[in-house]
């Protein structure tokens, strides 16, 4: 009972500590362009690290490795912007459309993709992003190599003009606290219980009742259309939808920064999405040679942060509290007199008297041996 009760506060201290961690980073997020820091280079980054964590929601919580995510984040920029410049839909009806076809997209590819696992499951998906590829490169509504250019931002709601930077930058935070908030309680639901469940032992989880491939299509489903959400605010706030969204390198870089902010963890994602854009950001004065630069810091990062930068930091937290905690035995802790008389009657046991089997515990309560009575 004890150690149920301990883990319970860990639990509850962990998802105070995430909600603070929210609250903290919504507060340096609000006044970050006040500070000087570049409005664009942030809204960048906001929107992979919403994209980060929608592909984190698959691999990090669902045990699922996909390689071809980045179809996902194209389709519903293309949509998005088309759906702005061409049929002249406002920009929270475009957002809408764009990420409803990417999770129409997720539907389709998801229940064909989750028939098979493992590498199987990557290598189809990572086929199925390269068909989507040359069929944006063909289609006449994309423009090919030159995409959709001077996608209108409009009015949000008819009321807030997007064309002002801070408008669209307060819109675009927003947008991710949302999102980042609802896959929180996505993997805190009796949903994300039993995804965690089926990563870890998914023959037990099926033992158990539970239908493995529905729980799975589901969270492609919604890590799709997530990373949808992304791709229709990215086209929006660049005002252009290219084919660079729906490249394959696209999919190489969000498991970069994935696993390098951490796997299976809240931010993580967001960490790795800052850094990486970051990185291409302050480093594209060195021309091609930034994707040397980043694969080497990222060699470097593997080998020393193996669960990623926030991995590692919540490790480290987790063996300290562990240190501060006193270690006692379920029942308590054993006086000395009682080791004293379970060792001195263990010596007679040895001379022909037993009768039962006891443990002997040393000064921690853990059990050092067993000795017949």
């Amino acid at each position: 009972m004890a150690a149920i009760a301990s883990r319970v506060v860990g639990a509850q201290r962990s998802r105070n500590g995430i909600l603070i961690g929210t609250a903290v980073m919504a507060a340096v997020l609000a006044v970050a362009p006040f500070a000087g820091i570049y409005p664009v280079f942030v809204m960048k980054a906001l929107c992979f690290a919403l994209f980060a964590c929608a592909f984190n929601l698959l691999l990090g919580f669902g045990g699922l490795l996909s390689f071809g995510h980045a179809m996902f984040l194209g389709t519903a920029g293309y949509v998005s912007a088309y759906a702005a410049k061409a049929w002249g839909l406002t920009p929270e009806l475009a957002i809408i459309a764009g990420t409803a076809a990417s999770a129409l997209l997720g539907v389709a590819v998801g229940a064909l993709a989750i028939r098979r696992q493992g590498i199987y499951f990557a290598m189809i998906t990572l086929a199925i992003a390269q068909m989507m590829y040359f069929f944006y490169v063909q289609a006449p509504f994309t423009h090919g190599e030159d995409g959709i250019q001077s996608v209108p931002r409009g009015r949000l709601f008819g009321l807030l003009d997007l064309s002002q930077p801070l408008a669209m930058y307060y819109t675009v935070l927003v947008v991710f606290i949302a999102a980042f908030v609802l896959v929180y309680r996505i993997i805190h639901s009796p949903f994300g219980q039993v995804l965690k469940a089926i990563r870890e032992n998914e023959p037990r989880a099926v033992s158990l009742g539970y239908d493995a491939d529905r729980y799975k299509l589901l969270a492609f489903v919604l890590s799709a259309t997530l990373a949808g959400l992304a791709g229709a605010v990215k086209a929006i706030v660049f005002q252009l939808a290219s084919l660079t969204d729906v490249h394959w390198t696209m999919s190489g870089e969000v498991v970069l920064m994935t696993l390098l902010g951490g796997m299976g963890t809240i931010f993580g994602p967001v960490v790795g999405a800052f850094i990486i854009v970051a990185l291409e950001s302050y480093l594209a004065g060195f021309g091609e040679w930034v994707t040397v630069i980043t694969g080497a810091i990222f060699v470097v990062c593997v080998l020393a942060f193996r669960r990623g930068i926030v991995g590692e930091l919540r490790r480290a937290g987790d063996v300290d509290r562990r240190r501060q905690l006193p270690r006692r035995s379920a029942a308590g802790p054993v006086s000395i007199a009682k080791r004293r008389r379970a060792a001195a009657h263990c010596g007679r046991v040895q001379r022909g008297q037993a009768h039962r089997v006891i443990h002997l515990l040393d000064g921690n309560g853990r059990a050092r041996g067993t000795c017949a009575l």
